[in-house]
């Protein structure tokens, strides 16, 4: 057997079935036995071999070992490993195919290591269909090592341009890295969308078929993505009555955390991924629906709206365009500090490129995001790449007159006003610090850097009675 596969549940038995289709040859385990049997009822496959006894299951690999873990991550993670260890030989590949926090795979990575096995944190997006038919693939590990699992790897990744969507990311965990803000960029794709459609919907006063049909002659141009296109359909479809199913389903939205690390680790890093944290706090206020809608009678709304321009749809296109920028040029910042703090050596715009195919995130400009990093290697932010700038130049302007018109409409647009927010920041002379510095300096004697002369000073500032 070429590789092992443990954990038959969506994700694990579809990469199964992808490798059995490149001719790699499975084993196949999971704890629970029934759960096998039905993955192999319902899809025989001559390369695919079932296992219900995990040491069997471990003969059976070709030497060195390669075994793929599909399974929760956590402490789940963990016990597998710990079942793993006795049956296993020095030089045996492990390989975490889940969402597991970077962390946790910076420590295993270190603790197998020194038992003479190496551990690949492998991140993998695309889902159901992507796992099937080609996911987009974030391996990192020991360098030396990825040319062991990387043909199988590369073989059942999508493919771009021709391109497999899969490329050695660094050391120990920057792979899970790498696949963590990903799904922090994704949180702001969607909910800059979400936020387009209400946009849609309430000021320009479009039908949910009419804004599908938008979307749809938008995904032929520069807005071209994944996201965009599934959400053209999921406004065209109906339910069973024949009404608008998106009409139906409860405004709340869910999240399982992802979103959540990339914003801590953001904080930890010192980088502004405002948009990001943003558009999980909506997933959170989501949550409280009845406190919303309580509050919608509470607080006071416009009384009179202004009215929109002919060209309204237009600007929001644009807005969602440069929205999408800005969630990309903070999501590789915050690649770009990592990879710093971590010698990990991240290629930014090879990371572009895996994203083109078979992820979530998967757009046409992702394109211009690795040609931008291939001509400017060393960009302090992808906003000052040639191409970005002029594009964010070009459509700051409908960015913020959108932005304008949400809040006259009493809109709920967390996303857009957190790109227009970090577009002023990154691009301000003065933002006011200098009064932040002084007010510590006055109650802690933090001391302050001055505009004309070096080092620190404190000063002894006067108590007024107020």
């Amino acid at each position: 057997m070429n590789i092992g596969i443990i954990g038959m549940g969506v994700m694990g038995h579809n990469l199964a079935l992808n490798m059995a289709d490149h001719d790699f040859q499975v084993a196949c385990y999971n704890r629970t036995a029934s759960v096998t049997e039905e993955v192999f009822k319902k899809y025989p496959h001559a390369n695919m071999h079932a296992f219900y006894n995990l040491e069997e299951f471990v003969n059976a690999l070709e030497k060195p070992r390669k075994i793929m873990l599909m399974i929760k991550a956590g402490q789940a993670v963990d016990a597998v490993i710990g079942q793993l260890l006795p049956l296993l030989s020095t030089g045996d590949i492990i390989l975490d195919g889940g969402n597991s926090f970077f962390q946790d795979t910076i420590k295993r990575s270190a603790e197998l290591e020194a038992k003479g096995i190496h551990y690949f944190g492998v991140g993998i997006s695309g889902g159901e269909e992507g796992a099937r038919k080609g996911p987009a693939i974030m391996p990192g590990g020991k360098k030396e090592i990825y040319p062991q699992i990387q043909d199988i790897l590369e073989s059942i990744a999508a493919k771009a341009e021709g391109e497999p969507c899969c490329h050695y990311i660094g050391t120990d965990g920057a792979g899970h890295f790498v696949k963590m803000v990903h799904n922090g960029i994704e949180y702001a794709d969607m909910q800059l969308l979400a936020e387009t459609y209400l946009l849609l919907k309430e000021v320009a006063g479009l039908s949910n078929k009419e804004i599908s049909d938008i979307f749809v002659d938008w995904n032929k141009g520069e807005l071209h993505s994944y996201l965009l296109g599934i959400t053209a359909d999921i406004l065209a479809d109906k339910d069973v009555d024949g009404t608008d199913l998106i009409d139906h389903i409860l405004d709340l939205s869910s999240q399982k955390g992802t979103g959540k690390w990339t914003g801590i680790e953001a904080l930890n890093e010192g980088i502004d991924v405002s948009l990001i944290t943003a558009a999980c706090n909506a997933r959170f206020m989501s949550n409280f629906l009845t406190e919303r809608q309580s509050g919608s009678k509470l607080i006071s709304k416009t009384a009179v709206h202004p009215q929109v321009k002919d060209d309204f749809i237009e600007s929001v296109r644009k807005s969602l365009y440069v929205g999408k920028i800005v969630a990309y040029a903070q999501g590789f910042s915050l690649y770009k500090a990592a990879s710093t703090k971590y010698e990990w050596h991240l290629d930014l715009g090879e990371i572009a490129s895996i994203f083109r195919g078979g992820c979530i995130i998967q757009a046409r400009f992702l394109n211009d995001i690795t040609n931008a990093y291939a001509a400017e290697k060393t960009a302090a932010n992808l906003l000052f790449t040639q191409f970005f700038l002029k594009q964010v130049n070009a459509n700051k302007q409908d960015l913020q007159l959108c932005v304008k018109t949400a809040i006259d409409y009493d809109l709920p647009v967390p996303a857009l006003l957190n790109a227009i927010g970090y577009l002023n920041i990154a691009s301000s002379k003065w933002m006011g610090a200098n009064l932040i510095e002084a007010q510590r300096d006055y109650f802690g004697a933090h001391t302050f850097a001055r505009t004309d002369k070096t080092g620190k000073f404190h000063h002894i500032w006067q108590h007024r009675k107020i």
